[in-house]
């Protein structure tokens, strides 16, 4: 049986942070060719990058809803579904059936973290070739009314959910850096002594040290993930060194 891929693209990789909703086509359907020929069964997911932080910062939803943030839930998930769009399309583009998911519609926190969310329809969808596209996304909380779950939080769900062994984060740096250079391997022990630099944007989910906790998690849990720049998404998918991190509950060999 075919295994299925999990990748992440960072939202710093397909959109400008620095503007508003400013979507880089020219990245997504340049990362979409390379998906294409790849053809993996995959499962995709994308940060909300400018399409969706700023609204969740103006309206503070990671405090919790009150009456006068409510509106933030509509806007900040009209935000990201523009980008959730766009990504599709461009996939589409490249002549594969993708197909937007929104994590609104079928999770549910509490307290920040995901107490449900649904994976049955999507583990059939890929069986039948769809790749289904999620994100980022405001969703309902039981304790805080909604929170913002991260790409990353999603990307750990769905490799136990769906026992993928191939999980890939595409982002804007090579991997994670310390003074510079790529940390090759990180295990808990490792993480403890790291001071982590990267990307200059920050977001509400907590940037490399939140994807780091993510992972970690994740690889307590039996599977490895690679974090790389995504000029080399290519060769991730290919199954060729990146060059970047591996996230294990292995110490370096």
């Amino acid at each position: 049986m075919t295994e299925t891929v999990i990748l992440k693209l960072g939202g710093s990789v397909i959109t400008d942070k620095s503007g508003e909703c400013a979507i880089d086509h020219a990245r997504l359907h340049d990362i979409a060719g390379h998906i294409a020929r790849s053809a993996p069964k995959l499962v995709l997911v994308h940060g909300a990058g400018s399409c969706g932080h700023p609204e969740a910062r103006r309206y503070r939803i990671n405090d919790g809803l009150d009456t006068e943030n409510v509106p933030g839930v509509y806007h900040t998930h009209a935000a990201v579904s523009r980008l959730n769009a766009a990504v599709v399309g461009a996939l589409r583009d490249a002549g594969i059936e993708a197909i937007g998911i929104h994590p609104l519609d079928l999770a549910l926190a509490e307290g920040g973290r995901l107490a449900s969310f649904e994976t049955r329809h999507i583990a059939e969808m890929t069986g039948h070739g769809i790749v289904p596209v999620l994100h980022g996304d405001v969703v309902m909380d039981r304790l805080k009314g909604a929170c913002i779950v991260s790409g990353d939080q999603l990307v750990t769900r769905l490799a136990v959910a769906l026992g993928s062994r191939r999980v890939g984060l595409a982002t804007d740096v090579a991997g994670v850096l310390q003074n510079g250079a790529v940390v090759p391997r990180i295990d808990r022990s490792i993480a403890e002594t790291l001071e982590i630099s990267g990307s200059g944007n920050t977001d509400v989910t907590g940037g490399m040290r939140g994807k780091i906790r993510e992972l970690l998690a994740l690889a307590d849990a039996g599977t490895d993930s690679h974090i790389f720049h995504v000029s080399k998404v290519g060769r991730f998918l290919d199954g060729t060194g990146h060059g970047g991190t591996i996230v294990t509950r292995r110490g370096i060999p």
